[in-house]
């Protein structure tokens, strides 16, 4: 039965019908989401015809998602976790629903448009906190690590179909039936959410109403290593290593600048992404969580500053992919982690912690490699920037004892978070 372990652990999909409908709802959003960020672009750019329009909709989606984010980590221990992802996720339908509306009207106003991707993230980020917590009160403790990976191939898988599918729906049917289709897959998110069991935390009474969280909500990722370990290691990797913003300058330099190039870089880390996912039961049934995300963070950076030397295009491309399967696993274990060693009082605010790392981190390492880059060159920036996110890992991984030593803990280590959902599932 060694095969089993190779391949992708579906454990999760069969063992627990609400994370089953929780995922089904969560893959189907995700690749309207793809859509969308294709339709959105491509509109802003037939109304401004300006960069600087496109990148508005950096800030429109980022600044939301920071604020709200630390917002909704505060929410989510205060209240039932399952009531705040639906509100938020009624949210992310009107939104959806507004741009249906202004793309039939034939909406001339980029400040619409933006003030509507906005409202969107927004309520994304209110409700990702609670929604992050979900896995580890649906799933026994050893089958957490897979759920998340199922989570994130369905993620990788939306990243590499979503965009082709967004330019056929353009092309043919217009922007109209482009945010018609995000529409309906956000339906089907929130649908999938009304099925789910109530999910209290810690401390709110039977009757669900608000509480005051427990303090030291935020400072428990400073006294737990295990925590602040699995967050700097993930920092270090996408702040000092994070390649997508040096994509264009290699493609000219290289490759003359071809679009299918460029697009091929992109590509070849969804690629590794999706190859890791369908072998992740190799890592999720591994009890050395905090050891995998150290080896895999410090793969990341190898593999980057490869790509910052590769010649060939066949070689780029092979680093790229590598890149893409470490971060898969890195991710996946990370996250895992970080519910399994959070006491479930505290999950929605370190969760939010998370959240904001997973979203400055990549931008602010985007943002570090331009920097560089314009300063030296391309080539100096990736190699610079893998090696010493290689080099930060190994001070984490060096002074972090408790997380090169963390294991998962077994299933009968964790029977409420199980028996809560089950007992809320037989009461429903």
């Amino acid at each position: 039965m060694r095969w089993q372990v190779r391949f992708l652990d579906t454990r999760p999909l069969r063992s627990s019908q609400p994370f089953r409908d929780l995922w089904i709802g969560s893959s189907t959003s995700q690749l309207g989401g793809q859509i969308a960020t294709v339709a959105v672009l491509a509109q802003v750019w037939d109304l401004t015809g300006s960069p600087v329009g496109t990148g508005a909709i950096g800030l429109a989606t980022g600044l939301p998602m920071m604020l709200f984010g630390l917002l909704g980590g505060t929410l989510a221990d205060s209240v039932d976790r399952r009531a705040v992802v639906r509100a938020t996720a009624a949210g992310q339908l009107l939104a959806a629903a507004g741009l249906l509306a202004q793309a039939l009207a034939d909406n001339r106003s980029v400040l619409v448009l933006l003030a509507l991707v906005a409202t969107g993230s927004a309520c994304g980020a209110l409700g990702a906190p609670a929604r992050r917590t979900f896995p580890v009160r649906l799933l026994p403790s050893d089958q957490v690590a897979a759920g998340l990976a199922l989570t994130n191939i369905s993620f990788q898988a939306a990243m590499l179909t979503g965009p082709a599918l967004a330019g056929l729906i353009i092309a043919r049917w217009g922007f109209p039936a482009a945010y018609a289709a995000q529409a309906m897959t956000v339906a089907v998110s929130v649908l999938a959410v009304i099925r789910l069991p109530a999910m209290k935390p810690d401390g709110v009474d039977a009757a669900g109403g608000r509480r005051r969280p427990e303090r030291g909500g935020w400072g428990i990722v400073l006294r737990r290593p295990t925590l602040w370990g699995s967050m700097a290691t993930d920092l270090s990797a996408t702040l000092l290593a994070m390649p997508i913003a040096l994509f264009p300058l290699v493609n000219e330099i290289r490759f003359d600048g071809d679009p299918g190039t460029l697009g091929l870089f992109l590509s070849a880390v969804a690629v590794g992404g999706i190859t890791a996912g369908l072998l992740s039961g190799t890592v999720t049934r591994r009890r050395r969580g905090g050891l995998v995300q150290l080896t895999a963070a410090g793969v990341w950076g190898v593999a980057l500053a490869g790509f910052g030397l590769a010649g060939p295009l066949w070689l780029a491309l092979g680093c790229l992919a590598v890149a893409g399967a470490a971060d898969t696993v890195s991710v996946v274990t990370r996250s895992a982690l970080v519910q399994l060693e959070t006491p479930d009082a505290y999950r929605g605010r370190v969760s939010s912690v998370e959240h904001v790392i997973g979203v400055a981190g990549p931008e602010l390492g985007n943002f570090r490699g331009g920097l560089l880059a314009s300063a030296t060159s391309a080539s100096f920036s990736l190699v610079a920037g893998g090696l010493s996110a290689v080099l930060a890992i190994a001070v984490v991984a060096a002074t972090n004892a408790p997380l090169r030593a963390y294991r998962t803990p077994p299933a009968a280590a964790e029977p409420t978070a199980r028996g809560v959902a089950d007992a809320a599932t037989a009461a429903g």
